[in-house]
């Protein structure tokens, strides 16, 4: 057997299932490229979902990790540490906000400002208690808990894992009229991805998120925007919602805050919705601690300078170009996107996207593929222009353009 056959052997042998990773067994990484077990390379063109904006290895990053884990990495919520009120308030900073709940994952961190809503829509507009509901939209994904798939509608996610969690109404995603339809007097949050990643990168149509913040404000509401991908960068501003010049009452933050070192998360918001919780009604023993703090940090001072948004925001304009070019030339069927984020949907005469990610994989480009047809492309914010055109055309070339 070979070093990667032995690797994937191990991993079946003694993994329950849960992804379905593409055969290759990665060692190293720096920056955008990562180094197989056998010492082969690729362009990483996913960068973690977009834990990794800020690519493999950052030394700023590791830096601040490494000078952390020589004082302290945990002393639980029982006790304050010094890195703590610093980090909560640069990220309130960077968010415009007041307050920020710091966890760890993203569906911990969707799950904390379910919970917040509940508890604000009982203690400050005056749901009759048991009665509040959110409204989600369709296609979206907030987590695998088993409250956050009780409002999936992909089968995948949900099927098998009932009962659900009730209180959720779903709507079509970017349909402004079906969501004002559905709002009612015990509503007391819309929570959306401001661009749905797991669905494919599906951008909702101009002026929809701006409706959506008029809807709620007036109907006083919690929108809560679930930026845990499309934040921090991604998409060329520092949070998706900025494209329509949308604030919301709640930001849910996560993957690239933790910069690919650490999982960090946060709920981020104002004194009058995160003001709700009281001491015991919500903790996390390693949300918060010494460790993610010092990470997170660097990952806030690194975007007040605006270069990886700016980044984000240039080279994805070339990204875009490339792949309107391929959608011109009829060799996918349609891209969407902002930023340096994209979902190629590719013609079934050319495969699925299981296929056509293997078939980058062997020339050295690493992308996932996602609803059976759809290309993810995430490079990392800090990928070289050349590097960035080279993947595209390896792209272009399994494709036969």
């Amino acid at each position: 057997m070979t070093s990667t056959e032995r690797f994937l052997a191990a991993a079946e042998a003694h993994s329950a299932h849960n992804y379905h990773p593409l055969p290759v067994v990665v060692a190293t990484a720096e920056g955008a490229w990562v180094t197989d077990v056998a010492g082969r390379r690729y362009l990483d063109l996913l960068a973690g979902y977009s834990a990794l904006n800020f690519g493999h290895g950052n030394r700023r990053l590791l830096d601040a990790a490494r000078a952390q884990l020589e004082r302290v990495t945990l002393t639980s919520r029982a006790f304050h540490h010094d890195r703590f009120g610093d980090f909560c308030t640069r990220l309130a900073e960077l968010c415009g906000m007041e307050l920020v709940l710091p966890m760890n994952t993203g569906a911990e961190a969707v799950e904390t400002a379910v919970k917040t809503a509940r508890k604000w829509g009982y203690q400050v507009k005056g749901v009759p208690d048991g009665r509040a509901r959110i409204i989600v939209a369709d296609g979206n994904f907030h987590g695998r808990t088993t409250t956050l798939v009780s409002f999936s509608t992909d089968p995948e996610a949900r099927a098998g894992f009932g009962p659900y969690t009730p209180g959720f109404d779903v709507v079509p995603y970017g349909d402004a009229a079906a969501l004002e339809a559905a709002l009612d007097e015990d509503t007391v949050a819309v929570l959306l991805e401001p661009i749905q990643g797991e669905a494919g990168v599906r951008v909702p149509p101009p002026g929809y998120l701006a409706r959506v913040r008029e809807l709620t404000r007036s109907r006083n509401v919690l929108f809560i925007a679930d930026e845990i991908q499309s934040g921090l960068g991604r998409t060329g501003r520092t949070f998706a919602c900025e494209h329509e010049g949308v604030v919301p009452d709640v930001y849910v933050l996560g993957k690239a805050l933790g910069g690919g070192v650490v999982p960090v998360s946060a709920v981020v918001s104002s004194r009058e919705v995160l003001g709700v919780l009281a001491p015991g009604e919500h903790g996390s023993t390693f949300g918060g601690n010494p460790l993610a703090c010092a990470v997170a940090l660097e990952v806030v001072a690194m975007l007040r300078t605006g270069e990886f948004q700016q980044r984000a925001a240039e080279l994805g304009a070339r990204m875009h170009g490339e792949l309107a070019r391929l959608a011109a030339d009829g060799a996918v069927a349609a891209v969407r996107g902002r930023g340096l984020w994209a979902g190629v949907d590719i013609d079934p005469s050319h495969g699925t996207g299981r296929e056509l990610s293997e078939r980058l994989m062997a020339r050295g480009v690493l992308v996932k593929d996602t609803h059976g047809s759809t290309l993810r492309l995430a490079p990392p914010l800090v990928i070289g222009e050349a590097d960035l055109g080279w993947g595209l055309e390896q792209l272009r070339d399994v494709l036969g353009a």
